[in-house]
């Protein structure tokens, strides 16, 4: 009753309120303090992962730049020369090379099945790109820069890298040589001859009838390929049958890029020999017998 007379029971509401809204205002103090503690930790955890992704790129852009700057190089240099080789300018070229002699180790032989090794690279130098675009080939060069060359022969022999004094090239890699069977076969035709190097000595061929065009009536598209596809098995099946009676050792199988992979062969190649199969199969001895020659 005295703090009533005396105005202290109003200070004292007064006074509580305050406290009360003082202490309010601590913990939303707190409670932001910690918020900007919290925001203070996650800006730097960005900062830190910008950062770090910043070096990644800066370290993929140098990447990109360095293959850019390599593949520039690469199309700014050209081949000296440039030939196909057939027949007796094959064995020209081949006879030049095999005359070819400088002192021990110094000459350099590599079959190259895609990107050059090392002792092609070292000795090639700013030119050892272009091995790459040849390959698959074989490379000869020589440490004093007289000699370089890479020829891409039909008969490819297993990778080797060799250092004589003279290139090592077995005519058999790129001319007809001994007994073998050269095969051609497409979709529709095949034939298969039996050789002695380059003279013919046996000979088999015959045609396949394969549904060429879809009528308009009959039968959906999808049975059409499907019936196709079922004669071109048959006459591949009947192809491997006939190869498979020949008896030279050495085969070659030529034509279709999609079937020649179903045969067993030592050597394949795609070629475009068309017509009849004899005809056909001349045009194809002459395509597979050829050689690529660039100058490096």
């Amino acid at each position: 009753m005295l703090d009533d007379l005396l105005g202290r029971t109003e200070l004292k509401e007064r006074i509580e309120a305050l406290e009360e809204r003082r202490n309010r205002l601590e913990a939303r103090l707190e409670a932001e303090s910690e918020r900007r503690a919290d925001a203070v930790s996650d800006k730097q955890a960005a900062e830190e992962r910008a950062n770090r992704l910043e070096d990644r790129i800066a370290g993929l852009e140098g990447r990109v730049e360095a293959a850019g700057s390599a593949a520039d190089d690469a199309a700014s240099v050209g081949f000296r020369h440039e030939e196909t080789l057939r027949g007796g300018r094959t064995d020209a070229v081949l006879d030049r090379l095999a005359s070819f002699e400088g002192g021990p180790k110094s000459v350099l032989t590599a079959v190259v099945e895609d990107d050059p090794p090392a002792a092609v690279r070292d000795l090639l130098g700013e030119r050892a790109p272009l091995v790459g675009r040849a390959a698959p080939c074989i490379v000869c060069a020589d440490d004093a820069g007289l000699l370089a060359v890479a020829l891409r022969p039909p008969v490819t022999p297993d990778p080797f890298i060799e250092q004589a004094s003279t290139p090592r090239l077995d005519r058999s890699w790129f001319r007809p040589t001994g007994r073998f069977a050269l095969a051609l076969v497409r979709s529709d035709i095949f034939a298969v001859g039996v050789y002695e190097g380059d003279e013919r000595v046996a000979y088999e061929g015959f045609e396949s009838p394969i549904k060429s065009d879809h009528s308009k009536g009959g039968f959906s598209q999808a049975r059409f390929e499907r019936l196709r596809d079922e004669q071109i098995a048959t006459h591949v099946e009947k192809c491997s049958k006939t190869l498979d009676s020949v008896d030279p050792d050495q085969r070659y199988v030529v034509g279709d890029r999609r079937l020649i992979g179903e045969f067993d062969a030592d050597a394949t190649a795609a070629v475009d020999a068309t017509g009849k199969p004899e005809s056909a199969l001349a045009e194809a001895f002459s395509d597979f017998w050829s050689v690529r020659l660039y100058g490096l």
